[in-house]
């Protein structure tokens, strides 16, 4: 077992929109978190010795029918256990309480009393805005349990079981509408679960840098890089472990943006002494790209032309048995490898669902345990420049999955004009430091307009500009109205093709950060 993990405290995904942000809270008290699936059984969460266990909320109810199934024996376990919302239903029901529908439920804030006197509402007031998300409430309380927190309309908000170490609440302490949730976990993660603060970027680069030299021995790397936050810092966390048995490669795909690939090779050559190779492959993506429309197709087909490319391109380098990637902790979730059958798939990743069966290098995914703000923070440690650290995500695919419908050379050369004009207006204003992620999108619609007196039927473009510290929730950026008038005005009159600029006023959930 890695040694940054023994303090792990692991969270059961019974399918709430929340399950990840509970592991974010939790990793910011610099304590790692680990999603499962509830079909994990009590045997193998034993095996990872955590110091706690979480039951997240989840759409069901625990008398239906379609109910999650779940190892029994866990709520009896001898590890302290949080149930947040369907988790509190859980370990009521199965506990001899009671959970039943009244058909009115708490949506929202409510304001919740609570009871003090026991460890996991020190410090907190005594009553506190929370939020709630379910239609079912405890009825009964199980013998063993005392109430300690109820809401204002009489509902049972929070129980604990103080000989068994089982806490569990009604609402949502992980979210931020819930005032004072953050301390609610913080004394369940020090005073009940007696975790120990070890998760921390240079524990993490200290493990890493060893892992990495173990798996790979004496055999080379060969890492893909594209300019962006994760693969720069997965190129330098690798090229610090191995040094010069560490080769980076970008893929130019031709779905980088404006000038993407050369600023790429300088930056990382001429700013972070890493030896980086370019190669030019837009056509064969264009080529396979040609008539497909689906995005989570495409998405496969870039992936897979990814690591075609790659195979030839290694033979060309010489012996190289390993294969660096940047894969994250939210790619993962996405795309559904650890999350339970009752989270959806969003989307796929081309670095962890679109890997064909035949893959001929063995992977080395240092990142693959962190969310975004942590790999920044990762990144700061091992002394990248702001300029790289705090550079707004880029997907695998790249503009593959911003051109909607058909991928196309024109196609794409338009998006990424617009993109950059975007792009250079915010860093002008001041405005690209605010926001967590901005792009724009080539929407496959035409529309009327009038330019020098004549009548125009050309491209739509729409702008995304979002707020989030991880993107696994994300609110739509405030833009000040003369920014947007100013990229509007300076896309319209410079790119040929796009007579209208509309944006995208969606937060994450209920819509993704991008769009396809």
């Amino acid at each position: 077992m890695d040694q940054l993990k023994k303090e792990a405290i692991i969270i059961l995904d019974f399918g709430s929109q929340y399950t990840q942000l509970i592991a974010r809270r939790i990793r910011e008290f610099n304590v790692y978190s680990e999603v499962v699936s509830p079909e994990i059984d009590l045997k193998s969460i034993k095996e990872k010795n955590p110091r706690a266990i979480i039951l997240s909320g989840g759409p069901s109810s625990v008398f239906s029918d379609d109910a999650p199934d779940f190892d029994k024996n866990i709520l009896n376990a001898d590890i302290p256990i949080l149930g947040i919302c369907y988790g509190l239903h859980l370990l009521v029901h199965h506990n001899g309480g009671a959970v039943n529908s009244t058909g009115k439920g708490e949506y929202g804030f409510a304001e919740v009393d609570f009871t003090k006197g026991n460890a996991i509402t020190e410090q907190m007031s005594d009553t506190s805005n929370v939020w709630m998300s379910h239609m079912d409430q405890v009825t009964k309380v199980p013998d063993g349990w005392q109430v300690i927190a109820t809401s204002a309309n009489g509902v049972v908000a929070g129980l604990i079981n103080r000989k068994q170490n089982k806490i569990a609440t009604q609402f949502h302490p992980e979210v931020s509408h819930t005032e004072e949730g953050g301390q609610l976990l913080k004394n369940f993660i020090f005073k009940i679960a007696k975790c120990e603060k070890n998760w921390t970027p240079s524990n993490f680069i200290k493990e890493q840098v060893k892992k990495i030299k173990e798996k790979s021995g004496d055999e080379n790397i060969l890492v893909g890089v594209s300019g962006g936050v994760d693969s720069t810092v997965m190129a330098c966390l690798i090229n610090r472990s191995v040094g010069n048995k560490c080769t980076a490669v970008l893929i130019d795909n031709g779905l980088l943006r404006k000038a993407e690939a050369k600023n790429c090779v300088n930056a990382l050559k001429n700013g972070l002494g890493i030896d980086v190779h370019l190669f030019d492959e837009s056509k064969l993506f264009f080529s396979r790209l040609k008539g497909v429309i689906d995005p989570e197709q495409k998405r496969k087909i870039i992936g897979d032309q990814f690591i075609k490319s790659f195979d030839r391109i290694a033979a060309e380098f010489g012996n190289y048995k390993f294969l660096g990637q940047g894969t994250l902790y939210p790619d993962i979730i996405e795309s559904g490898v650890s999350a339970s059958k009752s989270a959806h798939v969003i989307k796929s990743h081309h670095n962890v669902g679109g890997l064909p069966d035949d893959l001929e290098f063995g992977l080395i995914e240092p990142l693959k345990d962190l969310f975004k703000d942590e790999v920044r923070a990762v990144g700061k440690q091992l002394g990248i420049s702001n300029e790289l650290i705090f550079r707004h995500p880029f997907p695998g695919p790249g503009l593959g999955v911003r051109v909607i419908g058909e991928v196309t050379k024109d196609r794409v050369s338009i998006l990424q004009e617009a993109d950059h004009i975007y792009m250079e207006v915010l860093k002008k204003t001041g405005e690209y430091d605010n926001i967590w992620q901005a792009f724009a999108v080539l929407v496959p619609v035409k529309t009327v307009g009038v330019m020098g007196d004549q009548r125009t039927y050309e491209n739509l473009v729409a702008l995304r500009a979002v707020t989030s510290v991880d993107g696994m929730t994300a609110d739509w950026y405030k833009m000040p109205s003369d920014v947007l008038s100013e990229i509007s005005s300076n896309i319209v009159n410079n790119v040929k093709g796009v007579n209208r600029v509309v944006y995208d006023v969606t937060s994450k959930p209920p819509g993704t950060i991008e769009w396809e």
